[in-house]
């Protein structure tokens, strides 16, 4: 199983960015799929989630109304879009099958100005 995250990077507040994360090794549209992130010092966090179908998703409150997370099944690829990025939002991002666990390697977020 690998999940490789890509297309962080820095922005300036307002920005956008679309993060993908590339699956194998496993039938991807079979499983639910996940965006985390974590800051310095800080917990990680859930901030998105999408079922295998892509059908349903869930996204945290506080990145609800800027943050879309999608998928496509045929590409084996899992993207979260990132529309008016706060300073807050910088992280390191990762990706997550939640069913088993795997994580990718994450990919950086910084919102500065």
């Amino acid at each position: 199983v690998q999940l490789v995250e890509s297309g962080g990077g820095l922005v300036q507040p307002g920005e956008s960015l679309r993060l993908s994360c590339a699956a194998s090794g496993f039938t991807f549209s079979s499983f639910a799929m996940s965006w985390h992130r974590q800051a310095p010092g800080k917990e990680r966090e859930l901030v998105a989630s999408i079922a295998s179908t892509g059908g349903q998703t869930k996204l945290a409150d506080s990145v609800k109304g800027r943050f879309t997370i999608s998928r496509d099944n045929a590409k084996n690829t899992v993207y979260l879009q990132m529309n008016s990025l706060k300073p807050e939002d910088t992280a390191m991002y990762y990706c997550q099958r939640p069913s088993y666990n795997d994580w990718g390697q994450g990919t950086q977020v910084t919102v500065s100005s």
